[in-house]
């Protein structure tokens, strides 16, 4: 019986879902070419310091394509192609140049970090040809690496508090001229100047190192549909582009209608969202669905934040256009990461035996817009050492892996530094993979039934066959009582075998009765059981 508190917030919950939201946006979006009648799966194919030592990273890429494509992987999401500031060093991020992708002699070399643009081509073909899509991350918040300098009038503000001025205005020196001497006009002729941006955090004049806003006769302040951190959260670092001045709204469209034609990528993944004007954003995405061919165009945004309160109703902002007092048609379609439920994966690899898994779900876009929500374990962003470190360790990391690979719901993305680790990790995480490939199908019955202790059943289809999955996070291998879940009575009297196998023979089988229950052990991190052909 369901309790009156537990009813209420199914009810709330179910409130929100549909009196109140537009459609889901993943089942209206093309997830790879391959993701028909399977379960659709991406991988994040870089880290943070991603390296390749006898080829480059786009060949790389290219002679792992037909190893993905027999995982079951459908769409891959590369590094930013674009030249950075630094090409040796510069992951993409520091943004220097959009339009070239490896293409040009500029910032010390033709190719970038990660290889040339013929390379990134062939790369891409590789994979449209295997029914894998590549999706570009997009970097359209800042520029870095400017060519020269210039002198504007510019405003001090406070780090901490966006919409606080600290001084008068004054003329400050700054890195905002960007001539790109080595493309020309190739593709784009325009140039970049401190009127294409609204701030800066560097004066040259006085080797000071502050958050500097750039007025205009045309603008005075920050876009204001940015998120509010901060006071106003629209600079986040190097010279911070304005998305309301005509020339770049223009110059931005055209490269992104252009970097799809280009190259044959079928969407995008946006980064730092949270501090890019959120009616540009519409408009970006609105003109590249118009393109013929682009109607179910993917699209994935990053907006980091562990608190689910404060990412849903930015999730609504943008899929209730009218909010923004903006009628977009046709509907613009945006999937969210589920940076909650990544934190929450975090905190459990930490607590260990403290934390209640039958509590995973909560407050998390997955719990609440299933349909909106792209789950994962780790990006190169959550690495150790990096800005956002919060690494899921390896004592929940397949136990993470299981909860987003083999449960219906949200859209999983496998992070390279995982699946390519030397350790036991990469091992079993290709196999939850194939699981997901050949037996995660049909309906799901949750067996929530301990604290450290959880399973679910999946009922498979016509084609599939269905599986049994039980993750633990016991401190002790052995200490849980073993899962009765029910495999359904086309089971009954067969035998389910562990996808894993195991060393104990009374762990790797388990009986099925007339009824079609059946006692699976709780194993040390993950077990999967699938019905014996024997």
């Amino acid at each position: 019986m369901v309790k009156p508190m537990e009813f209420f917030t199914q009810f709330k919950r179910w409130i929100w879902n549909w009196c109140t939201w537009p459609a889901p946006a993943l089942p209206q979006m093309s997830l790879g070419p391959g993701s028909e009648g399977s379960n659709p799966l991406m991988v994040q194919f870089f880290t943070w310091d991603s390296e390749y030592p006898d080829m480059t990273w786009w060949q790389h890429f290219q002679a792992e394509v037909p190893k993905l494509q027999e995982l079951g992987v459908t769409q891959v999401w590369l590094p930013p192609p674009n030249k950075a500031m630094n090409s040796k060093y510069g992951r993409g991020y520091d943004a220097y140049d959009l339009w070239d992708l490896g293409e040009f002699n500029q910032k010390g070399s033709i190719s970038t970090r990660w290889g040339t643009k013929d390379e990134l081509l062939s790369a891409i073909e590789t994979a449209r040809t295997h029914g894998i899509d590549v999706l570009i991350d997009a970097v359209l918040n800042h520029k870095m690496g400017a060519d020269r300098r210039e002198r504007f009038t510019a405003v001090p503000v406070d780090s901490t508090n966006r919409l606080k001025d600290i001084g008068p205005p004054r003329p400050i020196e700054a890195w905002t001229v960007f001539d790109f001497s080595g493309r020309g006009d190739k593709y784009s002729s325009m140039k970049w100047t401190h009127s294409h941006f609204t701030g800066i955090d560097w004066d040259h004049l006085t080797r000071s190192s502050a958050v500097f806003r750039i007025p205009t006769a045309q603008r005075k302040g920050w876009s204001h549909l940015v998120d509010t951190e901060l006071g106003n959260y629209d600079y986040l670092m190097g010279a911070d582009i304005d998305h309301n001045h005509p020339e770049v709204q223009r110059d931005l469209m055209e490269w992104g209608a252009w970097v799809l034609d280009t190259t044959g990528a079928a969407g995008f993944r946006l980064d730092a969202i949270k501090h890019i004007d959120r009616a540009f954003l519409l408009q970006f995405l609105l003109e590249m669905k118009q393109r013929p061919g682009r109607e179910s165009m993917f699209a994935v945004a990053e907006y980091w934040s562990p608190n689910v309160n404060l990412l849903l109703p930015y999730i609504k902002a943008f899929q209730g256009q009218a909010s923004l007092r903006i009628n977009l048609r046709p509907t613009i379609l945006v999937a969210f990461f589920d940076v909650p439920l990544h934190d929450n994966f975090h905190h459990t690899s930490r607590l260990g035996a403290s934390y209640d898994l039958r509590t995973i779900f909560d407050n998390t876009v997955l719990q609440y817009r299933p349909g909106d929500a792209v789950t994962f374990v780790d990006n190169h962003d959550t690495e150790i050492g990096q800005s956002l470190e919060s690494w899921v360790y390896d004592s929940f990391k397949l136990q993470a892996y299981a909860l987003i690979l083999l449960r219906p719901g949200g859209y999983p993305c496998v992070f390279y530094g995982d699946l390519y680790a030397s350790s036991h990790i990469a091992s079993k995480l290709r196999l939850l993979m194939l699981a997901r490939k050949q037996h995660a199908y049909g309906t799901c019955i949750d067996y929530f039934t301990f604290r450290n202790c959880i399973g679910w059943v999946r009922g498979g289809d016509r084609r599939h066959p269905g599986c049994a999955v039980v993750i633990s996070n016991a401190e002790t291998h052995g200490s849980m009582p073993g899962l009765r879940m029910n495999v359904g009575l086309h089971n009954a009297g067969s035998t389910f075998k562990s996808y894993f196998g195991s060393s104990n023979r009374d762990s790797q089988l388990v009986p099925i009765d007339a009824d079609g229950w059946g006692l699976f052990p709780c194993p040390k991190d993950v077990g999967v059981w699938m019905r014996s052909c024997d």
